[in-house]
């Protein structure tokens, strides 16, 4: 049966506010939970971003949820950090806790005033990461000289059972890739064509484990407003590869979108103010075969959300399977 999860949005909303939110996600049904890693929002109107591993401590002891986030080592994060930092609250929470390893964006590695690297060194870079990390994890004292360097590094609080390390993949290409050192899946909303290209480029070249979706919602009794709440606060992430990976800060972002349309949002955003509408997406994706689905209200607003979809979507969705 598909899991449920709710997607805690940093860009968007304050820790605090983010941590009331994930709390009543599983009062009201949800299954599951995970978070966002930026250094800085989309956009100055989101106005946001909160720093993921504090809030994931937070969110693992007030919840028996278990939660994800994804994280882009070897630039702002080096791998063994991001190793002893997994190791930890798996070792708290055991068999509560994954982590997805991606490439990452410039508008969150630049800060360390590294060059930002291009793609093929990215992914080269990712992994190295990747081994440095598993190897870590499972208890060796690694040294490591290429595009990361490590020193006879070794983590010393270890989990029985290592978290899951998830390949996130947004293309066929990085798909396949994932497929050679991934325990799972993750990828975000698009046509439904292009989610089976992905997920057959994952399982023909070998990948294992669960496959999640993301899925971007707004939602608002009023359909006026869900659609204003989509423009106003998602409009920044309607741009393609290679764009929404190299722009360097919110307000490249806010500059760059001066022209998207609302219709463009659309391609984007699941939006209705129809629950019934977003229970039938919901189920759609689902029918593609996706394990895991973590629903994110592009609004700044959660409550309203939260209660709305565990009181009357989830429902339906668990009742239609």
């Amino acid at each position: 049966m598909t899991i449920f999860g709710f997607h805690a949005s940093h860009e968007q909303v304050h820790p605090a506010e983010l941590l009331v939110a994930v709390q009543r996600a599983e009062e009201v049904g949800f299954d599951a939970a995970m978070c966002s890693d930026h250094f800085a929002p989309w956009s100055e109107r989101q106005g946001h971003s909160g720093f993921a591993w504090s809030w994931l401590g937070a969110a693992l002891a007030t919840t028996g949820l278990r939660l994800g986030v994804v994280n882009a080592p070897g630039q702002r994060y080096h791998p063994a950090i991001v190793a002893q930092a997994a190791a930890t609250l798996s070792a708290m929470f055991p068999e509560r806790f994954w982590v997805a390893l991606g490439s990452g964006e410039n508008s969150n590695e630049h800060i360390t005033g590294a060059a930002w690297p291009v793609k093929e060194v990215r992914d080269a870079r990712l992994l190295e990461s990747v081994d440095v990390i598993r190897r870590l994890l499972a208890g060796e004292e690694v040294t490591h000289h290429g595009l990361v360097t490590v020193d006879r590094a070794r983590v010393w609080t270890l989990p029985e059972v290592p978290p899951a390390l998830i390949g996130p993949a947004v293309t066929v290409a990085t798909a396949r890739r994932a497929a050679s050192w991934a325990d799972g899946l993750i990828t975000i909303n698009q046509e439904h064509a292009v989610l089976r290209d992905i997920i057959g480029a994952y399982r023909d070249a070998g990948g294992r484990g669960p496959l999640a979706l993301q899925v971007h919602v707004s939602w608002a009794p009023d359909p006026g407003q869900a659609q204003a709440i989509a423009f106003e606060q998602w409009r920044l992430n309607v741009f393609p590869p290679p764009v929404c990976w190299d722009l360097a800060t919110p307000e490249h972002f806010d500059v760059a979108s001066t022209h998207v349309r609302p219709d463009d949002v659309a391609q984007a955003v699941r939006i209705s103010a129809d629950l019934g509408q977003h229970a039938a997406w919901l189920a759609e994706y689902a029918d593609l075969g996706f394990d895991e689905i973590y629903v994110h209200h592009v609004g700044s607003e959660q409550t309203a959300f939260v209660d709305a979809f565990g009181g009357q979507v989830l429902p339906q969705l668990r009742g239609s399977r």
